[in-house]
């Protein structure tokens, strides 16, 4: 590689390895449960809103982050989308539509208890 693109591509590494590094620390998942439905927001990337009418089902399960969903992030696996940071546990939506979701969840059972009060079960 010529010098003229070292002192391109290399400052250019090292902003993309920084950038990176500033996105992974700032991801963080909020998940909501308000009168109208469940708000997820997979801060900076995604925001999502399920309204309670579209749920059909809730249940607390444990997965299998990598073997389902290919680890964690914002994943589509087999069983629908996912929304997991780390562990293995969370909450199972089944939506009308047909869909699955999954949110992870430091407290599942809470989350899952909120959702079903919030669907009027």
């Amino acid at each position: 590689m010529s010098d003229t693109a070292l002192i391109i591509v290399g400052p250019l590494m090292i902003l993309l390895g920084i950038g990176l590094s500033w996105l992974f620390y700032k991801m963080k998942l909020i998940t909501e449960v308000s009168a109208e439905g469940v708000y997820i927001n997979f801060s900076p990337l995604s925001h999502q809103v399920i309204l309670f009418e579209n749920i059909k089902n809730c249940r607390v399960r444990t997965y299998r982050p990598i073997r389902e969903y290919g680890g964690w992030g914002i994943r589509f696996g087999r069983a629908g989308k996912a929304y997991n940071v780390s562990g293995s546990r969370g909450v199972q939506l089944q939506l009308k539509n047909g869909k699955g979701l999954l949110i992870g969840s430091q407290r599942p059972e809470e989350l899952a208890r909120v959702i079903w009060e919030g669907m009027g079960r």
